[in-house]
């Protein structure tokens, strides 16, 4: 539009001020030429540098040059083939020797009017010069010439490209208005579809695209989305429903089978390696099937929302950790000031007790863990550091996968899910935990959820 709107402006500006310049110029041509019908009876012929006629002629021809130069403020003059004046206004006003006047009396004298004069711009302060042969009997013998000042044509010229400048700013302001509705509409449906990605992006499953305004490319979109996100939900709901399912139907034979094992174990020496080889493999097995159901529950509970004291809640689940990093050799500690955060309680401390405790876990006898509370904007984080050997690159990329446990520790306790679980109680409730390096060694855990509902 602005293209289209340039394209047009820019020719009507300069036809305005050439017809500006062209009506200026006609009207100088017909005072010339009623000036060289008065000069034309003029009888006198120059004798001396200025001939003094008291011809009447001559005296109508004098006053209507003064007349004219006091309204117009246009000088005027009739001057001989050598360049004396029959009569000019002002009086002192004379034929220079060289100049655009000099230039446009010899056209004249070749029985030519003068050319047109360049285009003047608003910018320029030039004046207008014309010529017109006095012609008697056939021949030349004299040229009126005006010299016009531009002030008064500059003035219009720019008043016209003003009008035109404010006529295309007020049609670019309203092709802008046309066009930020136009896009709203066409990007509000956009919008709405990016925030509903990103709430499921973010664990509210439930979240879906009100399939109403926009063109109707976007509305099947919207509706298309919904049914896509209908059926992923379907899906991890079957999913979630199998697991929980699964590690409550497997639970009672497994129970059934320790009991046995166990009455097994009575009837054979109490050193022996099979029997207790087996009966660790059965307790792991089932720490696997309790943290599948806690994991379902997890992805399935909906979070009790409130406001709840970060501060509080970690010196809470310092002093119950506390024995067993003692226990260990581990120096646990906290800087735990008052924090609010919007967060399940229950959750939360759950999320940290598996964070704390895989710290505890992971790190030697001898090193330390530090879990920090803090607020960071619209944020309230709980970040726990350990002096352990840490995650590579590649590991700390899959920190927090089900089942997944570095090739390092695969002889410490645990079965690997209780970093996913953390993962999914802190969504539930719009929270999220991050992982990076220590310094200088060891993983740095943040727990951070939202400052306020």
């Amino acid at each position: 539009m602005a293209a289209v709107l340039l394209a047009l402006g820019v020719p009507l500006a300069v036809s305005t001020a050439s017809a500006q310049q062209q009506k200026v110029v006609v009207d100088r041509i017909d005072d010339t030429a009623r000036f060289a019908a008065l000069a034309q009876f003029v009888t006198d012929t120059p004798t001396t540098a200025r001939p003094m006629s008291t011809d009447d002629r001559l005296e109508t021809l004098r006053r209507e040059l003064a007349s004219y130069y006091g309204v117009y403020g246009i000088r005027a003059g009739v001057f001989y083939r050598n360049a004396s004046s029959m009569a000019n206004a002002p009086e002192d006003w004379v034929l220079p020797a060289t100049g655009e006047v000099r230039e446009a009396f010899g056209e004249a004298l070749l029985s030519r009017r003068s050319h047109d004069p360049a285009q003047v711009w608003p910018w320029q302060r030039t004046r207008l010069v014309v010529a017109s042969p006095v012609i008697r009997d056939g021949d030349v013998v004299a040229v009126v010439v005006t010299d016009s000042p531009t002030g008064p044509m500059r003035s219009r010229t720019l008043r016209d490209w003003l009008l035109i400048g404010a006529g295309e700013c007020a049609a670019m302001l309203l092709a802008v208005g046309a066009a930020l509705r136009l896009t709203g509409w066409v990007l509000r449906p956009v919008r709405v579809l990016d925030a509903t990605t990103h709430a499921i992006a973010s664990g509210r499953l439930k979240s879906r695209v009100a399939a109403a305004g926009g063109p109707p490319e976007l509305r099947r979109l919207a509706r298309a989305f919904n049914e896509m996100a209908d059926n992923v939900e379907d899906v991890l709901e079957q999913q979630r429903a199998f697991v929980a399912d699964a590690s409550h139907q497997l639970r009672n034979p497994l129970s059934a089978l320790l009991l046995r094992i166990e009455l097994l174990a009575l009837e054979l020496p109490e050193d022996n390696e099979e029997i207790a080889s087996v009966r660790t493999e059965g307790k792991r097995l089932a720490q696997v099937l309790d943290d599948l159901l806690d994991l379902a529950l997890a992805e399935h509970a909906e979070a009790d929302l409130m406001t709840a004291d970060l501060g509080r809640l970690a010196e809470e689940r310092i002093a119950a950790w506390a024995p067993a990093a003692a226990a260990k050799g581990v120096r646990l500690t906290g800087n735990c000031p008052p924090t609010t955060g919007w967060a399940d309680p229950v959750t939360l401390s759950s999320a940290l007790d598996a964070v704390i405790d895989n710290a505890v876990k992971f790190t030697p006898e001898g090193g330390a863990v530090e879990v920090t509370v803090a607020a960071d904007g619209d944020v309230s984080t709980v970040v726990v550091t350990d002096s352990g050997p840490g995650l590579t690159d590649e590991e700390l990329a899959r920190v927090g996968d089900r089942f997944w446990r570095s090739g390092r520790h695969q002889n410490v306790k645990g079965s690997g899910l209780g970093l996913s679980i953390t993962r999914a109680l802190l969504a539930a409730g719009g929270g999220a935990i991050e992982y990076e390096h220590g310094e200088p060694r060891g993983l740095r855990v943040t727990v951070k959820v939202p400052r306020g509902g």
